[in-house]
């Protein structure tokens, strides 16, 4: 037994680390990291090191759990500035757009290659759903207007509820273990998720309260703290028979948007947990797929594929914008936007623990859609932007504070960098008006720390401690955000350095 933990820690650790040098060639090849995660997955299994592995029932529970962190690190790392105008356009893409790409999608299927409706609309659904990892890792590369990217980053991260919802009941219906009609499933899915959404939203706001009022002994806690907190809006949610997907990123986006003490750090682990995620679950994809069975899914995944992304998609799009005003450029780069990736797979997984006859059709056309396409997507994307002219290069001129408590002192310890573009730069100290009750106690400049007074002016690229008694952290944090976007004189000029952003 001994050596079978051995031998699984070492193989475990040396995938991470050959994922991690991919991770560096996918940048480099401008192609999102899933792809050669799934590659790697292939070459260990059965017709590469010869691992046999079919087991869906472990993968469905695995990849339950990795979907879980990624949407969790994707609520914690968006800002609610970006995503407040952008929330209407993101929950129609992901309701609205949903059942418009899946009837689309399935009458295609149904004309062009001979499916019948039940089966065309399963195939439909399972492939209806955008991946959260997959948009979040390439979208944030792209200098994009903020609307447009939240929109999408809104979309994946709350169409995984309802596909899922609707590729389980139609597998249900498919072998005859539902028989509910339509409207009632309907309605159905809709108290899921609102109830799902409340939940997030409840324990997201009660673990921030928790977590700013509770000093606990060890700062690395507070990531854990925050994951967790992400982990139990998803298991509340599922436990009271509602949409445990949407509770997590919710309960995720309260939390990234809260001022929590270490949130930079917390956000960081985050981030570095929903790497390995996706790592073990696109490895475990890779390990799932039968390489022999994919040559005839080819002409299938390139029919569906195409419909999906050439019709039903931007008629999705249209059907979903029509009342937000976006321009027809966006919605253009909306449509082609559309990444599929690990959700799509995952969700060809359950008409196989269903037992839903031609599954394994199902997966493999899947399989095949998600590569090619997200081939396709992924190295046009830059290309269209462009083309669009939609590319806007930001210089960031926000600044991120981290705060740790100095609990005895009933005192903050705030954490600060001057980014490039800030208009921080050449602000002399007294001119920031911090509150009476704060100050800049320490200035490291150049690799050199020192002290600074009345005359010190910070410089781009300054790192500095502040300190200011608790009761006044959130009105500090607003003046440094206030100077950083509109120079010393930001109160005459309307910015109040509230926590949001505009498009």
């Amino acid at each position: 037994m001994n050596t079978t933990v051995t031998v699984a820690l070492a193989a475990g650790a040396v995938v991470v680390l050959v994922a991690a040098v991919a991770l560096r060639l996918a940048d480099r090849l401008g192609l999102p990291s899933l792809l050669l995660y799934l590659a790697l997955g292939v070459v260990i299994g059965e017709s590469g090191l010869g691992v046999q592995f079919e087991d869906y029932r472990l993968t469905h529970t695995l990849a339950y759990a990795a979907l879980v962190v990624i949407l969790a690190e994707g609520g914690l790392t968006t800002r609610w500035g970006d995503v407040r105008r952008a929330i209407g356009p993101g929950v129609a893409l992901s309701t609205v757009g949903v059942v418009v790409s899946v009837v689309v999608t399935g009458a295609v299927g149904v004309l062009v290659l001979g499916y019948d409706w039940g089966f065309a609309l399963l195939v439909a659904a399972v492939i209806s759903s955008t991946d959260a990892a997959a948009v979040f890792a390439t979208l944030r590369r792209l200098p994009l207007p903020r609307r447009l990217a939240a929109s999408l980053e809104a979309e994946s991260g709350l169409n995984d509820a309802p596909v899922i919802l609707l590729v389980t009941v139609l597998a249900e219906s498919l072998t005859g273990e539902s028989t509910q009609p339509w409207w009632l499933i309907g309605l159905v899915v809709a108290v899921e998720l609102a109830g799902g959404a409340v939940i997030g939203v409840g324990v997201g706001f009660g673990g921030a309260a928790l977590l700013r009022r509770v000093a606990l002994p060890v700062a690395g806690f507070y990531p854990l703290a925050t994951l967790a907190l992400c982990i139990l809006a998803y298991s509340s949610a599922s436990l009271a028979h509602t949409s445990g997907f949407v509770a997590v990123y919710l309960c995720g986006l309260v939390l990234g948007n809260a001022a929590l003490p270490h949130r930079a750090a917390s956000i960081g682990f985050a981030e570095g947990m929903a790497s390995l995620a996706q790592i073990g679950l696109f490895v475990l994809l890779g390990l799932l797929v039968s390489p022999g069975r994919l040559a005839d899914a080819v002409g299938p995944a390139l029919v569906i594929g195409g419909a999906l992304l050439l019709i039903a998609r931007p008629l999705s799009v249209v059907a979903s914008l029509v009342w937000f005003r976006f321009p027809w450029a966006h919605q253009v780069f909306i449509s082609w936007a559309g990444l599929r990736g690990a959700v799509p797979i995952v969700a060809a997984i359950i008409p196989l623990n269903a037992q839903v006859p031609g599954a394994t059709t199902v997966f493999d056309t899947v399989f095949v859609l998600v590569v090619v396409f997200t081939i396709v997507q992924g190295w046009s994307l830059p290309w269209l932007a462009q083309r669009l002219r939609i590319a806007t290069p930001v210089t960031p001129r926000d600044v991120q504070v981290e705060a740790a408590p100095l609990e005895e002192l009933d005192a903050e310890l705030m954490q600060l960098t001057v980014p490039e573009g800030s208009r921080l730069h050449g602000v002399y100290l007294p001119e920031l008006r911090l509150p009476e009750d704060a100050a800049v106690v320490l200035i490291v400049r150049d690799g050199r720390s020192f002290v600074p007074g009345p005359t010190t002016r910070l410089m781009r690229g300054d790192q500095a401690l502040l300190v200011s008694a608790r009761g006044s952290r959130a009105e500090a944090e607003r003046r440094l955000r206030a100077v950083s976007r509109a120079g010393r004189l930001a109160t005459w000029r309307g910015e109040s350095g509230a926590a949001s952003g505009t498009d």
